[in-house]
């Protein structure tokens, strides 16, 4: 159902007939870690997020999942730790 509350003639999952059934029956405005990402909507009421409607809780535990412009470190360079008697055991069917 398109949202008839903030993001006008978007879809929203929390759009019912009764309103907006997220908490406080709007979404919320984004912070300052989300400065930057490609998914925020300058909308009248201030900016917000097109894919989260409480973009706090997504940098709560670190960096947002769905953040454009965050990029995940890499773990290139790091050796893996191969279980020796594993690795005998692969190298002795062959």
């Amino acid at each position: 159902m398109d949202c008839l509350t903030i993001k006008a003639g978007m879809p929203c999952n929390f759009m019912t007939k009764k309103g907006c059934s997220f908490n406080g029956g709007q979404c919320h405005e984004i912070i300052d870690k989300c400065d930057g990402c490609d998914r925020i909507l300058n909308v009248d009421n201030g900016r917000f997020c097109a894919a989260v409607p409480n973009p706090e809780t997504k940098w709560r535990m670190g960096s947002c999942n769905l953040a454009t412009h965050v990029k995940n470190a890499t773990k290139g360079g790091q050796t893996v730790k191969i279980n020796p008697l594993k690795a005998s055991k692969r190298s002795m069917r062959k």
